[in-house]
């Protein structure tokens, strides 16, 4: 609810990302959630500037989609970031194939901030109520 308010409070159009990437990152552990949530930042980054160039020069077709698809998996692959590549994947897709009426770098950019917000607070949380110590047996 936390990071749905702070994004619906900066104006976000679709605050929801927040909530939703929230809920994701609170599935961990803080140690795990740690690891994935820099690869979710990394993937989200490279997904959204993928998205933005691609959706700013480009017609939406499949194939433009399939480019990018393919350009971020060798890219992800070349930095050693396989695991942000599913990250950058979904992020290209709700940029390039989701009609939106504001321009593409906008949506790019939101889309950034909104899951950012979402992955600092599940941080924060899993950091101030942390999973209880398994009981001894």
């Amino acid at each position: 609810t936390a990071s749905f308010l702070i994004a619906r409070l900066s104006g976000l159009p679709e605050a929801y990302w927040a909530a939703i990437m929230t809920l994701v990152i609170m599935q961990s552990t803080l140690g795990a959630t740690l690891q994935i949530s820099l690869e979710r930042f990394i993937g989200t980054l490279l997904g959204a500037i993928a998205g933005g160039l691609l959706a700013g020069a480009f017609p939406q077709v499949w194939w433009i989609f399939a480019l990018g698809v393919f350009v971020l998996g060798i890219l992800c692959f070349s930095l050693r970031l396989q695991n942000s590549y599913r990250f950058a994947g979904i992020t290209l897709a709700i940029v390039l194939l989701i009609p939106h009426t504001a321009p593409p770098w906008t949506v790019a950019l939101h889309r950034f901030i909104e899951v950012s917000i979402g992955i600092v607070v599940g941080l924060a949380v899993t950091a101030l109520w942390p999973e209880p110590a398994p009981a001894a047996s």
